[in-house]
């Protein structure tokens, strides 16, 4: 079910909107709901990558289990090549 909500935007982004919309031969609700949709989609991956970078943090802090730059290069370089390679172990 959707709902109604109204925002209020100054008249050159109107405009930008309405342009936008008239040369993809959409609606300007249509540009709005989409940038919206993709906005909060790109924002939610974004808030996730920052949780999981705060729990891997919190994890070294506590175990001090880490690979260092030159094996995580090493690895990623393998992989690269198109080897089926497992990730390091880590190690204090």
């Amino acid at each position: 079910m959707a709902t109604t909500t109204s925002i209020k935007l100054n008249e050159d982004l109107k405009q930008r909107i309405q342009h936008l919309a008239d040369s993809r031969r959409r609606t300007a609700h249509w540009i709005m709901r989409d940038a919206i949709t993709q906005y909060v989609a790109r924002e939610e991956k974004r808030e996730s990558f920052k949780q999981d970078a705060l729990k891997a943090w919190d994890h070294y802090q506590q175990t001090g289990r880490h690979l260092s730059l030159e094996e995580a290069d090493a690895w990623l370089e393998k992989l690269e090549a198109g080897e089926d390679v497992e990730i390091p172990e880590c190690h204090s």
